[in-house]
């Protein structure tokens, strides 16, 4: 019997619905292992999960103690990948991360010849601890990584094991010794997700688990090569049209500086944005969209499931300027203004106030 989630990118599953049902099988059963050690926090989870079945990389941004490096080794460990832990520093070198040559003599001929030492980017899940605590040099080390899951040492190409998944987290407070992310490498991140202080209840819960003898640990639910097929089920996941055009015109809308359309940019976006979502948006936008609904199993990807991905996919792809920053306004409150006022069909808000007042 043929295994429904065997797919690759340029042929359909047989049987489309048991695939499906095997994805959010998966996705339950990795949830719930999850949940053993982490304490709520399941919108994070979700993204997280999204992220690596789109094969792209997320930065996880939040305040010291909300359990950011736990949970990349606890995602890593119920997925059976290999996880390796970066922690940057400000003298952390490109070749700490990316491995180097080294001369090796053979004690029998006397013959000297450079060997390749892989660095810790060479496993599936890589955890880039403080990510902005590191000088650019060391920062750009993963840019290559990320694109092209290979890395370049000496004009040698080394590739990178599959799945290659970059997990960062950043500090949002702390800005002494810090190096802000440069806006190349964050538009490498597929999405940016924001951790949250979790509710009282959950911090109740909190407690309980970490001052008890007994610390709970996760075993392996799925290995790589269920990963990979899910992988290629979520991008063969059909779009519409409209809907692609509809997560263009959200990206379009935030590019302050694009002046070839006759509509005038919102005004929000031109009171408080200085810089607007470049083309990688639109692509992250739907293929999110398209993993959104698989893992809620379904193969029809619709606008709504755009708008839930949204916030991670263009928080950081977005710059707001000076109004922003004085009228306390973030780019978070500006994407749910898009939200609200880009029509799924194409027409302007102002137009379907003028048609309602038409019809009543």
């Amino acid at each position: 019997m043929p295994d429904p989630l065997a797919s690759t990118p340029s042929q359909v599953p047989v049987d489309a619905q048991q695939a499906i049902a095997e994805v959010r099988d998966a996705f339950d059963r990795l949830r719930t292992e999850i949940a053993r050690v982490i304490v709520g926090q399941d919108e994070v989870v979700e993204e997280l999960l999204m992220c690596l079945f789109c094969r792209g990389h997320a930065l996880v941004v939040g305040v010291p103690g909300l359990a950011k490096t736990l949970l990349i080794s606890t995602i890593a460990k119920s997925l059976s990948l290999g996880f390796s832990r970066i922690q940057f520093t400000p003298d952390l070198m490109p070749s700490d991360i990316t491995g180097t040559e080294v001369i090796e003599e053979d004690k029998t001929t006397g013959t000297r010849e450079l060997r390749f030492v892989k660095g810790p980017v060479f496993a599936n899940v890589i955890l880039a601890d403080e990510i902005n605590r590191t000088p650019p040099k060391t920062q750009a080390a993963l840019l290559e990584a990320m694109q092209e899951h290979q890395v370049t040492v000496a004009g040698v190409q080394h590739r990178l094991p599959e799945p290659f998944f970059v997990l960062a987290t950043q500090n949002p407070i702390e800005q002494e010794g810090t190096y802000p992310l440069p806006e190349a490498q964050l538009d490498r991140f597929m999405f940016n997700i924001t951790i949250s202080y979790p509710g009282e209840d959950e911090e109740v819960e909190i407690i309980r688990r970490t001052t008890s003898a007994d610390m709970a640990t996760t075993k392996p639910v799925l290995d790589a090569a269920v990963v990979e097929r899910v992988q290629h089920l979520v991008r063969e996941a059909p779009v519409a049209d409209h809907v692609i055009r509809y997560a263009l015109r959200l990206v379009r809308a935030t590019r302050i500086r694009e002046h070839t359309e006759a509509a005038p940019k919102p005004k929000i976006v031109r009171d408080y944005l200085s810089w607007g979502a470049g083309p990688r948006a639109s692509q992250y936008l739907v293929l999110a969209a398209k993993a959104k609904a698989v893992l809620e199993g379904s193969m029809h990807v619709t606008p709504e499931h755009v708008k839930a991905v949204a916030l991670p996919v263009l928080r950081h792809r977005v710059i707001a300027n000076f109004n922003a920053e004085a009228d306390g306004v973030t780019t978070d409150d500006v994407i749910a203004e898009l939200l609200n006022i880009t029509s799924v069909d194409g027409s302007s808000a102002s137009d379907k106030r003028q048609l309602d007042a038409v019809m009543q």
